[in-house]
């Protein structure tokens, strides 16, 4: 299991994901108290459950632009990251108090676990830090 899953300052949310995707060996990175899912070079879900702005609490999902309609009428729970503003964003949020959260996420990491191209992102490169000359 990875270091993250360990950790008893932050524990992975809903720790059944780490379970589910297994097989496949993700990654798991603390990020911004959260943790986030990776499979090779790709994040896949976001697991958050935080006092604050609870409302966003669940698993959030990277998904294309293209497949973003279809994927809400399959997952009809899932919706916009509020946190990230007012508007409709490719991360989804499949929020922990929906009746159908296990069984989705379930579906959803069933989708990583094959390859579903229409799940994950490639993050863009931090900037490197450069030095100014003196």
């Amino acid at each position: 299991m990875t270091k993250a899953s360990t950790d008893k300052r932050n524990p992975v949310a809903f720790s059944f994901v780490l379970e589910l995707l297994f097989p496949i060996e993700p990654i798991v990175k603390p990020m911004f108290g959260c943790h986030a899912f990776y499979v090779g070079e790709k994040i896949m879900l976001i697991t958050r459950n935080k006092p604050q702005h609870a409302e966003d609490n669940g698993v959030w999902v990277a998904l294309t632009a293209e497949h973003l309609n279809e994927f809400k009428k399959e997952f009809p729970s899932l919706r916009s990251v509020q946190l990230l503003g007012n508007k409709e964003t490719l991360w989804q949020n499949l929020p922990a108090h929906a009746p159908d959260f296990e069984e989705s996420i379930s579906r959803i990491c069933e989708f990583i676990r094959k390859g579903d191209n229409r799940i994950g992102k490639i993050p863009k490169p931090k900037k490197k830090k450069t030095t100014r000359p003196r």
